[in-house]
């Protein structure tokens, strides 16, 4: 395994973890975010309300949410594919 290897597998790890860590907590708030709004939804379909479909602040925070773990998961693919090229080159 030459130099290039060992720094292409190094440096894939650490992007894999580094995109794993950014995206972890976002997506988990994304995740709490949706529940709660899909049994808002649930709550004034019973209650027989008309639901305002316009922005609110939670959709954009599940927005912003949802694109920061889009990064981190890009981040992780960056990292894998760093970690395959090593293999297949060396």
């Amino acid at each position: 395994m030459g130099p290039l290897n060992l720094v292409l597998l190094v440096v894939g790890a650490a992007l894999i973890v580094f995109g794993a860590v950014r995206a972890r907590t976002p997506y988990r708030r994304y995740m709490a975010l949706r529940d709660q709004d899909a049994n808002i939804a649930r709550y004034e379909a019973w209650r027989g309300g008309v639901r305002n479909d316009g922005k609110t602040g939670a959709s954009v925070a599940m927005h912003l949410l949802r694109r920061q773990a889009q990064i981190g998961g890009a981040i992780v693919v960056v990292g894998v594919v760093m970690v395959i090229l090593a293999f297949v080159l060396g």
